[in-house]
């Protein structure tokens, strides 16, 4: 009688100890909770690439025409454009315009009609890229859609064109370097985020895991 007793006895402790165990190893998984956190930390910690850039206007009287050309680009949390006209006066343009001359810049690449993919030496004769095309061939350019983003960096004659759109080698060298620079900024930060996340989680683990070791060997 007192070896059944003994034998319920060791049942119960077992059964008991490995609830426990099966708790403490829930505890471990990923806690959605946790997890959204840490993405949104992650995803907070990168910004979305903005550019704030300064075009500015020339009137070309031999073809009665205005040209454009970008003279200072630099990454910014949001996109802004400024517009400098023939006569130095300088505003900002409204997100209305923005995104009036960019539908209709993306109408005219999607025709196979826009300036941008033309032959370089075609443009330069006929004076440049309009205003919507030298927006198109900034960085504020990304804010277009995916789809047209890829059509265009695709394409030889835009990869030229872009470059010719700034007023110097220079001030697009400039650009690039910023632009290059803030990315990684971007990316080590996230990088540090993502890191620090896993490693939160790990503790979370390995402390539990510690607790159910500690409770098993106890009984």
């Amino acid at each position: 009688m007192n070896k059944h007793i003994k034998k319920i006895s060791n049942y119960a402790i077992v059964g008991s100890m490995s609830a426990l165990v099966i708790a403490s190893m829930q505890g471990c998984g990923d806690n959605p909770q946790e997890s959204k956190s840490a993405e949104q930390s992650a995803s907070s910690a990168i910004k979305k690439e903005g550019a704030t850039v300064t075009i500015q206007e020339t009137f070309n009287k031999d073809i009665n025409k205005s040209t454009y050309k970008i003279i200072d680009e630099i990454p910014s949390a949001t996109t802004r454009v400024i517009l400098r006209d023939a006569n130095g006066t300088e505003r900002i343009l409204t997100q209305a315009e923005i995104d009036k001359l960019v539908k209709e810049e993306a109408a005219r690449v999607d025709a196979g009609t826009s300036a941008l993919t033309k032959n370089p030496e075609e443009v330069k004769d006929s004076g440049g890229l309009g205003l919507a095309g030298t927006l198109m061939a900034s960085m504020a350019a990304g804010m277009v859609g995916s789809y047209l983003m890829n059509k265009l960096m695709n394409n030889q004659n835009y990869q030229q064109n872009r470059r010719m759109s700034y007023s110097s080698p220079s001030v697009y060298s400039r650009s690039q370097s910023s632009f290059s620079k803030a990315r990684a900024t971007n990316s080590a930060i996230s990088k540090r985020a993502t890191t620090s996340s896993s490693a939160t989680r790990r503790s979370g683990f390995g402390s539990s895991r510690s607790t159910s070791s500690r409770l098993s060997f106890g009984g």
